[in-house]
């Protein structure tokens, strides 16, 4: 079940800079964490319920520098929170949605995340995320 829209993503070149513009823009500074599973580093701004998640790149080969290089800093995806991660990708499975994860992997704040194609949403790429069942 979908609960929520967890979090905004947006790809940056220079998570630094970028952290100082969205305080400026005066929306609440949650902290920073790296993922080194996906080899990105990312910043969070509580925003009501929500967040936004800046992106930067930590290793030139990751998803997020591909994705910069072709687009430049911008929207990245859309996070949905969910109850359970491995159940709503079945779930979408079995509806015919095309995931590229069809088994959840880490993200940051201790979610399990998994990614729809952008072709089974024609061009919005969505992540589903729950709390990690440790």
């Amino acid at each position: 079940m979908i609960r929520k829209i967890e979090h905004l993503g947006i790809a940056v070149t220079d998570l630094d800079e970028a952290i100082e513009i969205y305080k400026k823009i005066g929306l609440e500074f949650v902290g920073t964490e790296v993922v080194d599973e996906q080899k990105v580093a990312t910043a969070f701004f509580k925003v009501g319920e929500s967040y936004f998640e800046l992106l930067a790149a930590t290793d030139p080969s990751s998803t997020i520098a591909k994705f910069i290089e072709k687009n430049g800093g911008r929207m990245h995806h859309i996070a949905l929170a969910v109850d359970d991660v491995e159940a709503e990708i079945a779930r979408l499975q079995a509806e015919g949605f095309e995931m590229i994860d069809k088994v959840p992997r880490r993200g940051a704040h201790g979610n399990m995340i998994a990614f729809l194609h952008p072709r089974a949403t024609r061009g919005t790429l969505l992540e589903v995320c729950s709390k990690a069942k440790d």
